[in-house]
């Protein structure tokens, strides 16, 4: 135990406060037993520090652990956690918790037995395919970390501080916030950010981020998804080259029986590892309007999950068609707006709001005839009527 609180407190020590994410201040901290999801480098540990640095309470009354430490090979969960709340604890923070056989089991036990400790836990959003030996679902309050978002860049990055906003005030009133903004060189900037931007630790190495990424990449595959029962651990490769194609393919509409017989997998395991990949973060699976979303629905167009990724995964030419469409359905799928493939257009917002996504040039002649149309405008600063910039859609969250 003292190893731990050893650890616990170095990190602590080195956590800093300035930039906090938003979710920090949305989650309600009363609860005795919160779950933050996310995919790999979202910033879960960096949260979760930050809450407990935060906390107004004694140091041995706060402790930090993480599942992968070894100290797990020998000791179980509830015995840490015992040990602690008898030395006087009473938050306890635990990371990475899809890395320990049984989890959910004890995390469950500690909350039903001891009301008087509060429990903070992270893993990886592949979590929520598993299937756990028992259910949280009525104890624990489950919240969600993206990545980045463009507003979130722009004060981590540039220190530029932006309150976030609705896709309504986008919609109407896109030309006074883009204005607002103009002396930034929007455009630039959003460059900068759909190349690196998503993932907070690349602040720690901006040249070797790509790589870095990559390898993330692959611990997911090899790692996170080896937890979900029946994958096949020698597809990874194929999977991997799934991935490297879609970063280099125009925006993706998939025959799904002959993309499986290219990789060599039956249709329906095709289908099944492409939600693994959208659970664990790593593409978009958009559908066309009005179908449903069973476990073997065939999407209508596969996307990678972020702009990031894109250059991560290929050296070869980027498609900027895709890039912008995985910029669109990632913004506003993390501020909880539904999207979905249009009859006619691109996609189609809350069943509501028709998009066509391009570049400076794109015109209304593909949505012409159709209500609540707007076009999302790739490389102009300010927009028009409804021509709006396409990164204003990165200030929602």
């Amino acid at each position: 135990m003292d190893i731990l609180k050893e650890k616990s407190a170095i990190l602590l020590r080195q956590t800093e406060l300035g930039f906090q994410r938003s979710l920090l201040q949305r989650i309600n901290w009363q609860n005795r037993l919160i779950g933050i999801l996310g995919a790999r480098g979202a910033g879960k540990t960096t949260l979760m520090l930050q809450r407990m640095k935060m906390l107004d309470v004694a140091d041995d009354e706060k402790l930090y652990i993480s599942l992968d430490d070894l100290y797990f090979t020998n000791h179980t969960l509830v015995e840490t956690a015992e040990a602690f709340r008898k030395s006087g604890g009473r938050y306890l923070f635990v990371d990475e918790v899809h890395k320990y056989d049984g989890w959910a089991r004890e995390l469950k036990n500690l909350y039903d037995f001891y009301r008087d400790i509060h429990l903070v836990f992270t893993g990886s959003s592949i979590i929520e395919m598993l299937s756990l030996e028992v259910d949280l679902s009525r104890r624990a309050h489950i919240h969600h970390l993206a990545g980045f978002s463009f507003r979130e860049f722009l004060s981590f990055e540039h220190g530029v501080e932006q309150p976030a906003v609705s896709l309504q005030d986008v919609l109407e009133n896109h030309v006074a916030l883009a204005v607002e903004l103009n002396d930034l060189k929007p455009v630039k900037v959003f460059g900068q950010y759909l190349a690196y931007g998503y993932y907070p630790y690349y602040k720690e190495d901006l040249a070797g981020y790509p790589l870095q990424l990559a390898n993330v990449v692959n611990l997911t595959i090899a790692y996170d998804l080896a937890f979900i029962e029946d994958i096949d651990k020698q597809q990874t490769r194929k999977i991997n080259q799934l991935l490297a194609s879609l970063a280099t393919q125009v925006p993706f509409k998939p025959n799904i029986s002959e993309l499986a017989k290219t990789i060599g997998m039956s249709r329906t395991t095709l289908i099944q590892y492409l939600h693994y990949l959208e659970k664990a973060k790593l593409i978009q699976l958009v559908y066309l309007e009005g179908k449903g979303l069973g476990p073997l629905e065939k999407p209508g167009k596969l996307l990678l999950d972020n702009p990031n990724l894109f250059y991560a995964l290929s050296t070869q030419p980027k498609n900027a068609g895709s890039i912008r469409e995985s910029f669109f359905v990632n913004q506003l799928r993390n501020a909880g707006q539904r999207v979905d493939l249009a009859k006619k257009g691109d996609f189609i917002v809350d069943s509501q709001y028709v998009f066509e996504v391009g570049g400076a040039k794109k015109n209304f002649s593909q949505i012409a005839d159709v209500p609540n149309a707007y076009v999302a405008a790739d490389d102009i600063e300010v927009g028009n009527g409804h021509k709006i910039p396409l990164w204003l859609f990165g200030m929602l969250y």
